[in-house]
């Protein structure tokens, strides 16, 4: 009894401390003070919005698990306070599978309930964002200095976008202005929308057991090891290339932290899907929801997640 209630409580404490370093994010996102307990009012639209995204993502896993009655825990949330690790202020959130997966079903609906979920609760955020952005005023407030230039700055950190956030850019804002990419965090809806889909597409990767590994073994089955395979190449390439674009040509190509998530993806995760013991196809139905959510995964992943247009 005592291991169940240390267990609990260390569910809420986690997501108590991530909650915490997550709206010390958002605050510091609107270039306050995050240390003045007068601005953590405003941080909370970041972080209840990011902590929403990423709540349905792992307890859509943790539903599906439970449906097909598979051990599994609730989700571990993992804090990282923006002024020391992560600038999100968070590293995200697992669960643990206490036992094998063992049919193609529960493989499937268990690794696509997270992204579902995640993007069921992401896509309404985002829409908003979209819809309500303020006028390019609003970006005086936050540096008076931007009143004095011509155009706005262009250096600095700037998120990647990709094919999808740009439909979304062009189906909902309604304002003539448009903040640039690397003024995106002045936004929290955006912020942590942009957050939630860059979170569904490292998760959608088809590599070993994240997601989108989960989801194509059980269409393909142990095919899917080529595909892998591929794609771990791809990020590797991708970093390297960023080191040598920024030295050769001056233009930054990729992006290293792809290193470092391949060396995690290797070591940790590994590339190849486990074989599972009942190989029964999919439902037709299944099928084409798999297939649909990694069509939606390329068109949602940054190839350069951040990057910095600082010159040379």
């Amino acid at each position: 009894m005592n291991r169940i209630i240390f267990t609990y409580l260390l569910h809420i404490g986690l997501f108590f401390l991530t909650f915490i370093t997550v709206t010390i994010a958002g605050v510091q996102w609107l270039n306050k003070n995050p240390f003045e307990l007068l601005y953590f009012a405003d941080g909370l639209p970041y972080s209840l919005s990011l902590l929403a995204i990423i709540s349905a993502h792992e307890f859509g896993h943790y539903f599906a698990a439970k449906a097909h009655k598979i051990k599994t825990t609730l989700p571990f949330y993992i804090p990282a306070p923006s002024f020391l690790i992560n600038p999100f202020g968070t590293m995200g959130a697992v669960i643990g599978i206490r036992e094998p997966l063992r049919t193609r079903k529960a493989l499937f609906d268990i690794g696509i309930a997270g992204p579902l979920a995640g993007l069921v609760v992401t896509l309404p955020i985002l829409i908003y964002g979209f819809s309500t952005l303020p006028p390019k005023e609003f970006l005086y407030t936050l540096h008076p200095e931007y009143m004095n230039l011509v155009t706005l700055p262009t250096q600095g950190m700037t998120f990647g976008t990709s094919i999808f956030l740009w439909l979304m850019n062009e189906w909902f804002s309604y304002q003539p202005f448009i903040p640039p990419m690397n003024e995106i965090y002045n936004y929290p809806y955006l912020c942590a929308g942009w957050f939630g889909l860059f979170m569904t597409a490292l998760n959608l990767l088809p590599i070993g057991q994240l997601d989108g590994g989960h989801i194509l073994y059980a269409l393909i089955g142990k095919t899917q090891r080529h595909v892998a395979y591929v794609f771990f190449l791809l990020l590797v390439l991708t970093g390297f290339a960023s080191i040598y674009s920024l030295f050769i040509w001056k233009v930054q190509l990729g992006s290293i932290g792809w290193l470092l998530w391949a060396a995690v993806l290797y070591f940790l995760i590994k590339i190849e899907h486990p074989p599972i013991t009942d190989e029964e196809p999919l439902s037709p139905g299944r099928k084409y929801l798999g297939w649909f959510i990694l069509v939606f995964f390329l068109l949602t992943f940054p190839p350069i997640p951040f990057y910095d247009f600082t010159p040379f």
